[in-house]
């Protein structure tokens, strides 16, 4: 499958940059880990096709596995298609030095146990990191709601994703610069309740503090680098999390 080389202008850029401001210093993130060795079970040599009209894998040939250690791209947009999440695929970029959107997806709408539930604010997004983002808003979060809450998820709201900009006082590159990471301030539920990092992580009810710290212990099994508001005053009002490689959890 070929693929669009397209470049973004300066000027998104910087808005972009700016959108993302609230996440400022970050530890030393691991280096990026190799995708690892494939499995012993045998594959197909080619992936299954993508019905981009419902995001599901059209049909399977015997033996694949989609995105397991192997399955690249294709298998990781056939196993998110799987998830039943909405998103749309989209072209590689380069801005600039360390700075691109490759293999990456726009997340529309996200699936629970009942049906599906939305996302705001959301750039481009790392199709590996998607898969893992998906996972954890099924399952850590939604039902972390209903159990703790009383009240199944309406929408998770983000301080966005992709933005091309150095980790706060570093050189390096943030994760954020690769669309590898994805900043989470707040919870809407059906009820009408909105949970809120910068508010109830330590002022809310006792349910709304037990529901936030569930669902940040959740994420720290799915994703490499999960900060909080307990790791610095950057952290205070939104979840980072990055990657899907070696843990560090704050």
């Amino acid at each position: 499958m070929s693929r669009r080389r397209t470049f973004v202008s300066t000027g998104t850029l910087a808005a972009a940059a700016l959108a993302l401001a609230g996440c400022g210093s970050l530890v030393p993130s691991p280096g990026s880990a190799p995708a690892g060795a494939a499995s012993g079970a045998s594959r197909a040599s080619t992936p299954p096709p993508i019905d981009r009209s419902s995001n599901r894998l059209a049909s399977a040939p015997r033996g694949y596995r989609g995105g397991e250690r192997g399955g690249g791209p294709a298998g990781c947009l056939a196993d998110l298609g799987e998830t039943g999440a909405r998103f749309d695929p989209l072209p590689d970029t380069y801005a600039g030095p360390g700075c691109h959107t490759l293999d990456t997806v726009r997340l529309s709408a996200l699936s629970g146990d009942d049906g599906l539930f939305g996302v705001s604010n959301l750039g481009p997004v790392k199709c590996e990191t998607a898969k893992a983002f998906t996972e954890w808003a099924r399952f850590g979060v939604d039902r972390a709601a209903r159990q703790i809450l009383g009240s199944p998820l309406a929408r998770i709201e983000t301080m966005g994703s992709y933005a091309c900009r150095n980790v706060a006082g570093t050189a390096r590159r943030s994760a954020h610069a690769r669309a590898e990471a994805i900043d989470v301030s707040g919870f809407v539920l059906e009820d009408g309740r909105r949970i809120a990092l910068l508010r109830d992580w330590s002022g809310g009810t006792a349910a709304e503090r037990e529901f936030l710290r569930i669902v940040h212990r959740s994420a720290c099994k799915r994703f490499g680098t999960v900060l909080g508001p307990e790791y610095n005053a950057a952290h205070r009002d939104h979840f980072h999390l990055e990657g899907t490689g070696p843990r560090f959890c704050r």
